[in-house]
């Protein structure tokens, strides 16, 4: 009888069934397609620990970057994930106990213009451990090297990240305090946790560029050095609130004291 036949499925052009549940993740993957990039241009910042380069290598997928090498002067290589040609430059790393030299920050500051027109995404590279007033304000120091906008481009990458075991990373970021959440909440809370264990093709990589178009889709485009130029001044060395400070800052987490195998 009509009243009794089971509820039919709508067909698509295709022949393909659907139902509610196949509607909802076609949305997903058109919304995915809708925001991908054939070309992802990105721009690692960090301290002189090798975490930074080695987040690049991760990226690349093969070992491009040398901590020697990236010390002084910015590096840029490429490579493909995904369909997307994705443009990966290394940066000097700024020091913690001292201040950073006049050269390396201006080579810093070139890295912003070595994949034209402009980065999509700067990644902030924080290694897991104590993280500091001096960090906080090393960051802040040399992120705003680049304008107050790079902040609207800016992903937190977190290393390290193993030596948490059971703790996960959002109570990680609750235990470090007002320093760290000032760094996140600078970014919108945008941040990715990456083993840099695991090279070559890897799946934590293709979300990585994913978190990347998500957040250009956000914004509404990458960052345009032209127009930092226009807001920028000079730093005056006597406003650096690190300047006095000789503290190491930013410690991988097996030097750092920090215990949090005992957090509630």
């Amino acid at each position: 009888m009509e009243a009794n036949r089971p509820p039919q499925t709508s067909v698509t052009t295709d022949g393909d069934a659907t139902g509610p549940g196949e509607e909802a993740r076609k949305t997903v993957a058109a919304a995915k397609a809708a925001n991908h990039l054939s070309e992802v241009r990105l721009v690692v910042l960090g301290w002189r620990w090798p975490g930074k380069s080695l987040t690049g290598n991760t990226i690349i997928g093969r070992e491009e970057f040398h901590l020697e090498r990236a010390a002084e002067f910015c590096v840029k290589r490429q490579t493909e994930v995904q369909g997307r040609q994705v443009i990966v430059v290394d940066t000097p790393g700024w020091f913690s106990a001292q201040d950073t030299p006049p050269s390396y920050k201006k080579e810093l500051m070139r890295g912003a213009i070595l994949s034209p027109p402009g980065p999509h995404a700067f990644l902030l590279v924080i290694p897991v451990g104590m993280f500091t007033e001096v960090d906080r304000s090393r960051v802040e120091e040399h992120v705003s090297l680049f304008g107050e906008r790079v902040w609207k481009h800016t992903i937190v990458v977190f290393t390290w990240a193993e030596v948490l075991r059971n703790i996960s990373i959002e109570r990680y970021i609750c235990r470090e305090g007002k320093e760290l959440k000032w760094v996140l909440e600078k970014c919108k809370r945008r941040y990715f946790v990456i083993n840099n264990c695991i090279f070559g093709e890897h799946p934590q990589v293709n979300r990585l560029m994913e978190r990347v178009e998500k957040m250009v889709a956000e914004e509404g485009g990458y960052y345009k050095p032209e127009e930092v130029e226009k807001e920028k001044k000079p730093m005056d060395e006597n406003q650096n609130p690190a300047r006095e400070v000789r503290e190491l800052g930013a410690r991988p987490k097996q030097n750092s004291g920090l215990d949090l195998s005992k957090a509630k």
